[in-house]
């Protein structure tokens, strides 16, 4: 069924970075295809944690219940729980509490999983549900998750709501309107005081008005309705049957994946070049104290030196071991001094040498080549204790077909057989990367 859903569902491709979705949660036969329509335009995105905000439709509670730990199985398997995140929820406030009876028979949550296993893989869930709401605990909890999510750009969220419900057709539409309006405009003030005085309805409500304060305060401003209906519509039933509003909206930034603002990339790059010529005319590290939480979360970067065009020096920490301006500082010296392929670079040659860098996306396991994107994706090989990596660039600046870059990965960085990321026990690991160099921090 979600498979004939999403065959059928006909949206345009949004570009850049997809962080939100709206999407109701009826039965399949009701609800399902109007859902199709989010989750098909996230289909094979890179998304290592997807935080699921439903509602609590049977047992009365304020504030939002977490399931902490664990996992949820559908039939088709089952799903862990992300309880890192969960564990900077949990305990910070008296808005957010686990509770695994707050999900006994409510299946705002669970009617999401599917979907989601049908258009994603290798990701782990954060289950929330929200009960009754001030608007100061909407604010609070939303402050709660902001800090939790960070800097990630590997997060979706996903909101659980069906829209009016009631007898009258002509007043479902009304107040769809209404509704969908102070949603479009990212209004979750407006969204809130209109849903206490009943003139919007979302039974997903409270979870809708959090949401879109996490997504505002993030800097995602582009709403999208991809498709509204509602079951007179769906079933064709006539006025006075009891009728439900349906939506499938996505929240994005059309600017793309980008996780640091220009002043962010011109700050990094200034710490490259500095620790470099602090390195070299000391022997010493930079002394940095940096105050911005995005340079403070913990990523893996990559440092490059070029000089008149070719490389000079390339060395970079897959994962964040500390935080980012750190790795950008460590790496930069180590690209200057320990690439065992070139000899050490001198304070003369500084002036020659242009720097860019890659902040890395977290890795993703995938088990088929298949699931590379020439050019997107940094590809990691591991057989054992081998292994080696490409940066996503490398495909662009070579012009490699996916094979030979695959090959010439195993051969250059791994020490491997040319074909052995063929093989049933190598591993593959791709990840995006957010390059820039100076001159090009746009």
């Amino acid at each position: 069924m979600i498979d004939d859903f999403l065959a059928k569902a006909k949206t345009k491709d949004i570009s850049g970075h997809i962080f939100m979705l709206i999407s109701p949660h009826a039965g399949y036969g009701y609800s399902g295809q109007s859902a199709a329509y989010g989750y098909k335009l996230i289909k094979d995105r890179f998304y290592n944690t997807v935080i699921i905000l439903g509602t609590s439709h049977h047992k009365p509670f304020n504030g939002v219940a977490v399931y902490a730990q664990g996992s949820f199985e559908t039939s088709l398997g089952p799903l862990r729980i992300d309880d890192e995140f969960t564990s900077k929820l949990v305990g910070k406030s008296p808005d957010i509490f686990a509770s695994e009876s707050a999900f006994d028979g409510e299946h705002s949550v669970e009617v999401q999983l599917p979907f989601l296993q049908k258009v994603l893989t290798d990701f782990k869930i954060v289950p929330l549900v929200a009960g009754d709401c001030s608007l100061n605990a909407c604010r609070n909890i939303a402050s709660l998750l902001k800090a939790a999510i960070g800097g990630r750009k590997d997060v979706l969220l996903v909101v659980s709501s069906d829209l009016y419900h009631g007898y009258d057709i002509n007043e479902a539409e009304q107040t769809d309107t209404l509704t969908l309006e102070l949603i479009k405009k990212m209004d979750y003030e407006g969204l809130y005081y209109s849903l206490r005085d009943a003139k919007a309805q979302a039974c997903g409500g409270f979870g809708t008005v959090i949401a879109l304060d996490i997504a505002k305060g993030a800097g995602y401003d582009k709403v999208e309705v991809l498709n509204y209906t509602n079951s007179a519509i769906v079933t064709g039933s006539a006025n006075g049957q009891w009728t439900v509003g349906y939506a499938s909206i996505a929240v994005y930034n059309p600017e793309g994946d980008h996780m640091l603002n220009s002043q962010q990339r011109k700050k990094l790059l200034e710490i490259a070049r500095d620790s470099i010529k602090t390195y070299l005319q000391t022997g010493k590290k930079l002394e940095l104290n940096e105050v911005d939480p995005v340079l403070m979360q913990e990523m893996g970067a990559f440092v490059t030196l070029n000089k008149h065009g070719e490389l000079r020096g390339c060395i970079g920490n897959l994962s964040g071991t500390q935080p980012l301006y750190l790795t950008v500082r460590d790496m930069a010296v180590e690209a200057a001094m320990d690439d065992p392929r070139f000899s050490a670079l001198s304070l003369p040659e500084l002036k020659d040498v242009s720097i860019e860098i890659s902040v890395l996306f977290p890795l993703k396991k995938v088990d088929s080549a298949d699931k590379i994107i020439m050019g997107k994706h940094g590809v990691l090989v591991r057989k054992g204790y081998q292994s080696g990596v490409f940066l996503p660039q490398v495909a662009t600046e070579t012009g490699w077909s996916k094979e030979e870059f695959l090959n010439n990965l195993c051969v250059q960085k791994a020490g491997l057989a040319q074909n052995a990321w063929k093989n049933k026990d190598t591993e593959l690991y791709i990840f995006e990367a957010e390059v820039f160099s100076e001159g090009k921090q746009e």
